[in-house]
């Protein structure tokens, strides 16, 4: 199976599971309702999307494991396995402050702070905590894969760096449908661009995109305690970071 048989397939898989998402809960409402189950709307929704994700990530795997090298290293000399945890690491925190810089860009051309995705994926995670693994671990890898491996990697050999990173980044961007926040969410996608060029291994842009995914809903989850501590503290640099990541 060619590549672009692979990526063609990862696509429409991808797709899929996003416009399925209008219709797929609905067979577990009734489930759920038949059951007298507490909030029947929300475990819907929040099981469809974990079960939904997981099975997309196994339907990825299922076609890279047709052709081995779809994963290759993307150039010679590829970084090794610590250097790739390392850049990972780096990669989160690096995607963080890039994240603050956006939101502060934003902030003076008068885009308010909070991310409504962020804040709807967050109230669903409360109340269905196997959701959690759906953004922290199933979303970075299907978003990776997707716009760093398959867009970025074609777009590079013929044109650039930029242009590819660009291009990939501002689509990243776009597919969360948040149009207010596309500068957020494309410096975040071209940052994680950089770490796969770098290391020329998609495992570390992975890395660093489940590192700031969990961390995004750690500082949701306990928000309020962060506040308290902040506003104590007299911490504006913390407040600001709590601001953008809501």
């Amino acid at each position: 199976m060619s590549h672009q048989k692979i990526a063609f397939s990862l696509l429409i898989t991808y797709v899929i599971m996003q416009l399925a998402g209008a219709v797929g809960p609905i067979p577990l409402l009734f489930l759920f309702e038949s059951m007298g189950v507490e909030d029947p709307r929300m475990q819907a929704v929040g099981w469809w999307i974990f079960s939904s994700m997981l099975a997309a990530v196994i339907i990825f795997f299922y076609f890279i494991r047709k052709d081995k090298t779809f994963l290759k290293p993307l150039g010679p000399k590829p970084a090794s396995n610590f250097g790739v945890l390392g850049w990972g690491i780096a990669g989160f925190f690096m995607v963080l402050f890039g994240q603050a810089g956006a939101a502060w860009i934003e902030q003076l051309i008068g885009i308010e702070p909070g991310s409504e995705n962020t804040a709807l994926f967050i109230e669903i995670a409360r109340s269905v905590p196997v959701v959690i693994f759906a953004i922290a671990i199933f979303a970075p890898i299907l978003e990776e894969i997707l716009f760093r491996r398959i867009l970025f990697g074609m777009l590079l050999p013929k044109t650039n760096f930029f242009i590819a990173a660009l291009i990939s980044s501002v689509m990243f961007g776009i597919i969360h449908f948040e149009l207010s926040h596309i500068l957020l969410y494309s410096v975040s996608g071209f940052i994680f661009a950089f770490i796969y060029y770098k290391t020329k291994r998609i495992a570390a842009s992975i890395i660093a995109h489940m590192l700031l995914n969990g961390f995004v809903v750690l500082v949701q989850f306990f928000r309020e305690d962060l506040e308290r501590f902040a506003e104590r503290q007299g911490q504006l640099f913390i407040q600001f970071f709590i601001q953008f990541l809501t």
